[in-house]
Order: structure tokens, then sequence, then C-alpha cells
């Protein structure tokens, strides 16, 4: 028998409360079930937006072999310059607005999603720029220059989308920190479904045709926008997190921009090591069915990571809460309870995988010899998977903690210092091609999950608790 608090205790429990008991220590049930509900909608919402600009390359690609090619490399290049670098800026909403929303300054919501929209605004119009320009450069990347004009073409029309998307990644975070979850499945579906009927009328009863495919999906992620925004305007729920339009937000651009710049090359380092993979597996000897083959393992790597991204949103919104609300114990829980949540998703989609290997890959390809051959990279694939799910949940545990910069680093010294020469030199020196680009790329990942995982755990968690005086002077980072 033991004490506890003067009564006395079991040491042995038994029946239907010590199975409780058993399953408390194993996993917190109760925030397991939160964060399920809220990742479900939230991956329902990712693999919404991901699926407008996949279907205008569908319709796009039905137009002809080259528009086909034109409209990847295009998504492509869209994705690596301009996507991947609008969800990263949008992520310093994480942290502030997630601190915020916890520490009870509501009104400061509103403030940190405005300057959040005019650094999004002002990186747009850079990268726009550099989208209009994408055929020459597609060139001096060696790329086919017909298919390069294709791309440019392509990419001219998706400009005014790019705006959109990155608006639309703001709101998404603001309404995420504050655990809005349901009006983001409801106003991302409904576009989605919307944008099929837009792209099939612009492309086949328009004289825009290819061009239209691509301004279809700007059409689309505009509603989006547009939607949300009307949601949040005039939707009681938000009267205190959203006052209106205040000149304010230009004070806190810069602050911002300290969160949002390391922020971006946190997602961009990971976005573009995948992408290099793809552009060394070009270089084989054999490089068409290397090139589809890491192609293959690189979107399935993709789509699972989907899945893991409505865990890792669900953990910075947790964690940037507690931290806000100084619940440093609850926060360092939702941690725990989000890791094991991932291992056991990724472990049943490397099951899933293991077992119908041969179905998925020839949903890409009707090649026998890529069926086989990625067969022969499932284990691989799988081991890289459970690594990119535990590193996808520690990422958000570095949004939600503020730990952008460390992230940044950690990314650039994990891919670039480690895992690439790892798989140039397997791939090219060693002549395991494919498998040594794959096991570069996994290493790297293992070195990316392993630290994000010490960081976490050596970390002193009292001092990510906000004060009184920062509450009062609204300073959260």
């Amino acid at each position: 028998m033991s004490e506890k608090g003067g009564d006395r205790e079991p040491l042995l429990v038994g029946g239907e409360e010590g199975r409780k008991r058993w399953w408390k220590k194993v996993l917190d049930l109760e925030e397991a079930k939160n964060q399920v509900l809220f990742s479900v909608p939230m991956i329902v919402t990712n693999v919404s937006y991901y699926c407008i600009t996949l279907v205008s390359v569908m319709f796009a690609g039905h137009l002809g072999e080259l528009e086909l090619a034109g409209s990847t490399l295009a998504n492509s290049w869209a994705t690596v310059t301009g996507l991947a670098l609008m969800t990263g800026l949008s992520g310093a909403l994480e942290t502030l607005c997630g601190q915020g929303f916890g520490a009870k300054l509501y009104r400061m919501l509103g403030i940190y999603l405005q300057s959040s929209i005019i650094t999004s605004l002002f990186f747009s119009v850079i990268v726009s720029v550099l989208w209009l320009f994408s055929e020459p450069i597609l060139i001096l990347l060696h790329q086919e220059p017909e298919i390069a004009k294709m791309a440019g073409l392509y990419l001219r029309y998706l400009i005014p989308g790019l705006f959109a998307y990155g608006f639309l990644q703001c709101i998404l975070r603001f309404l995420q920190t504050q655990s809005v979850v349901v009006p983001l499945v409801i106003c991302s579906l409904v576009p989605f479904v919307i944008h099929v009927g837009i792209t099939y009328v612009i492309v086949h009863h328009t004289a825009l045709g290819f061009k239209g495919a691509a301004l279809a999906a700007a059409i689309s992620l505009w509603i989006s926008f547009l939607m949300l925004a009307l949601y949040v305007n005039y939707s009681k729920r938000f009267k205190h997190t959203w006052e209106g339009l205040s000149m304010e937000a230009f004070q806190y651009v810069l602050p911002n921009m300290k969160l949002a710049i390391p922020s971006a090359f946190m997602v961009c380092l990971e976005y573009w090591a995948f992408e290099l993979l793809v552009l060394l597996a070009g270089l084989m000897p054999n490089s068409e069915n290397s090139t589809s083959l890491i192609a293959i393992c690189v979107n399935t790597e993709a789509v699972t990571f989907m899945f893991t991204y409505g865990f890792s949103a669900a953990v910075s919104t947790r964690v940037s809460n507690e931290l806000g609300a100084g619940h440093v114990d609850l926060a360092k829980n939702a941690v725990a309870v989000t890791l094991k949540l991932s291992i056991i998703l990724a472990a049943v989609i490397v099951l899933s995988l293991a077992f119908g290997h041969n179905i998925w890959a020839s949903s890409f390809s009707n090649s026998p010899t890529i069926i086989k051959e990625f067969a022969s990279m499932t284990p691989l694939l799988a081991v890289s998977m459970l690594l990119d799910s535990a590193q996808g949940v520690l990422s958000g545990v570095s949004r939600g903690c503020g730990w952008q910069h460390l992230a940044a680093w950690t990314n650039l010294t994990a891919f670039y210092v480690i895992g690439m020469p790892i798989a140039i030199l397997l791939a090219f020196k060693l002549s395991l091609y494919e498998k040594g680009l794959w096991i570069g790329l996994s290493c790297g990942l293992f070195c990316q999950a392993c630290t994000l995982l010490l960081i976490t755990l050596r970390t002193n968690w009292s001092k990510l608790e906000m004060s009184t005086s920062d509450k009062r002077d609204h300073v959260l980072v």
C-alpha cells in the first residue's frame, strides 16, 4: 500500500480500473481523442488544396504530351519556389497566434494576421517576378526548351493564385490556432468541387485551353480565401480576435519576419531535398527509369506526409496554446501523445504499403520493371516514412515553441551536410543508384528527427512559459 494525499492507494489495481490506468501510461486517451478530432479536418483541408493544383495539371495533361510535361514541370517549380515558401512564411502565426490565444491576448491575433498577410504579399511580389522569367531559368537548368516554354506560360497564369495561396495560408493558421477547423474543411472542399467544373469549362469551352488550367486553379484559390475571409469578418465567433483592419499591423511586420523567414527556410529546405533527388536520378545511366522510380517514391512520401501534417498542426496548436496559457506540463503531454499517434499512423501506412506496393506502383506506371524496382525500394521507403512522421510532429513542436531558427539550421545540416553527400556517394561512387539516393535521404531524415527530438527533450520548458509581464506587454516571442 502507498500513501498519496493522505489516502491509502493499492499498488496493484485490477479489472477495468487497472486497464484504464495502464492505457493512461501508454497513451492519454482524452488528449489523443482531441488531437484526432483536430487532425482529421486539417488533413482533409490540406488534401483539398493539394488536389486543386493537381486537378489543373490533370486537365492540362489530357491536352497532349507536351502540355502534360509542361504543366507537371510548372507545378513542381511552383511548389518549390512559391507554394512551399508561402506555407513556411505562415508558420510564424503558429507561434504568435497560438501563444497569443493561450495567453488570452485575443485582439493581437487579428494584428498578427494582418502583419503576416503583409509579409506574404511582399514575398509573393518577388516570387511572381521569378515566375514571369521561369522559361529562361528552366532552360538554364537544362530543361527541354519546348517544355520550359509551356511551363513558363502555365506559371504566368498561375501568378494570381500565388497571392491567394499566401493569404489563404495566413488565415488558415489564424483559424487553426483557435482550434476552428470545421470551417476549413468546408472552405476547402467546396472550392475543390467547384474547381473541377471551372477547369472543365475554361479548358474545353474557352479559347484559353492550356492556359485556362492554371487560371482555374488561381480562381479556385481566391474563392477559398474569400470564403474564409468573409467567415472571419462576419462571424461573431471572432469578435474578440478580429476587430478589423489596423495600421498597428505594420509595427509587427519585422517581428513577424523574424519568425516567418526561418520558418520558410525550415519548410523549403526539406522540399528542395526531395526535388534534388529527382534531379540526381536524371543523371544516372538508365535515367528514364531512375527518374520515374524516385518520382514515385517522392510522391508516395508526400501523400503520406499529408496525414502526418494533421498531427503536426495539432501539436503546434496544442503546444503554443498551452505555453501561452502557462501550462507547461500540458504542452509536454501533448507532444508525447502526438508522437505516439504519428508513429501508430505511420506503422499502419507502412503495413498497407508492404502488402499493396504493387497496386500502388501500378497506379503510376504500367512498366513491370518499375513495379518490380519499387517493390525492392519499399523497405527503404518504410524507414523514411517512419522517420518523416516523427520529424513532422517535432517540426510542429518547433513552430509552436518559436524554434523555427533551430529547425531551419537542423534541416540545412541534416539534408545538405549529411544526407545529400551520403546519397551522392552511395548512388554514384558505390553504384547503388536509386537505393543509394534514398538511403542518403533517410540518413538526413534520421539526423533531422534525432536533432529535433534532442532539442525537445533537453529544453527547459519552464523558460518557455510566458511571464505575467510578457502577457501584459503583448510580447510573445
